[in-house]
């Protein structure tokens, strides 16, 4: 199959793009550059096609659009990136639902022979609260930030489901990778043997290793009874707490600081905060009853993995 994606050069994107093409696909990646010398390996590089779009002036190589079988959709300007003004989330929310429709809107008029459409979404569509529940893929979305970004980037995902094509939206926990992510940010602090608890350390850390979410979104293309909505989540629940005290115990360091407080990081990171001190569970059962098979279903495997290499 020729897999498009959009957001190839992220943490996913160039993993993602590693695995199709071990795999036997081929993969082509929309960019607002053709330029490829820093987005993947000069191995990679020569077997990936490069397309250039221009969201803001809904402009997208029709090529692109043309050869594709299926479109992983990637691309969205980093929550954790700037502190979040109004312009901010603004721009956050207009690179998912924008980029969204320009694709829907060439997808009409070049290709109505699409077999799939599949994008990222966040578990932060849940809400970014912290409770016992264990939230499912049925449950509704929250009322913050995070959850109406997630609310209006699945809705225009759908639009693609009424032109009857397959549409299938990942809902991303924290994605595990050494050299980028959230898991690198808390590496520095625990290496220096400083590490600590996030607020109360009790809310949820949903998580996935990087191989795990690449690997789900390639059982997406090539199980096509999959349809629908499905959490990106490890089946290992861990707290903030649990997760900080699991890396330093792999790292082979102490962990005896007091937890940084909420107000601290509020001061830091304003209203965006919220990502670091809330977080419930999330069901990985959905997924699980696809077939789909874990090779890190528990946190000190995959840390284990991403940290002694």
């Amino acid at each position: 199959m020729n897999i498009l994606i959009t957001g190839g050069t992220g943490l996913i994107g160039k993993k993602l793009t590693e695995t199709l093409l071990r795999k036997g696909h081929s993969a082509s990646i929309l960019s607002r550059s053709k330029n490829t010398s820093t987005k993947h390996s000069n191995q990679e590089d020569s077997k990936v096609t490069y397309f250039t779009w221009d969201i803001s002036n809904k402009k997208i190589e029709t090529e692109a659009i043309q050869k594709a079988d299926y479109i992983i959709h990637l691309a969205g300007a980093n929550v954790g990136e700037g502190r979040w003004t109004d312009k901010r989330k603004k721009e956050i929310i207009d690179s998912r639902v924008q980029s969204g429709n320009l694709l829907l809107d060439a997808v009409k008029e070049h290709n109505s022979n699409l077999k799939g459409f599949i994008s990222s979404s966040a578990v932060g569509y849940y809400g970014m609260v912290t409770k016992d529940k264990v939230f499912e893929e049925t449950d509704k979305p929250g009322v913050d930030f995070l959850a109406k970004v997630c609310e209006k980037w699945e809705n225009t995902a759908l639009k693609f489901k009424q032109l009857n094509i397959r549409t299938i939206i990942i809902r991303t926990g924290v994605v595990l990778d050494k050299n980028d992510g959230a898991l690198a940010k808390l590496l520095s602090p625990i290496k220096l043997g400083i590490g600590s608890g996030l607020g109360t350390g009790k809310q949820a850390m949903p998580w996935i290793h990087l191989e795990d979410i690449c690997n789900l979104y390639v059982k997406a293309i090539e199980d096509t009874e999959m349809n629908g909505v499905y959490n990106g989540v490890a089946p290992e629940q861990v707290t903030n707490q649990e997760f900080s005290k699991t890396v330093a115990k792999v790292l082979k360091k102490p962990f005896w600081f007091p937890n940084v407080p909420a107000f601290a990081l509020k001061l830091l990171m304003g209203e965006q905060a919220i990502i670091a001190l809330e977080g419930s569970p999330i069901s990985s059962k959905k997924t699980e009853a696809t077939g789909f098979k874990y090779k890190y279903r528990n946190l000190k495997d995959a840390l284990e993995d991403l940290l002694k290499k």
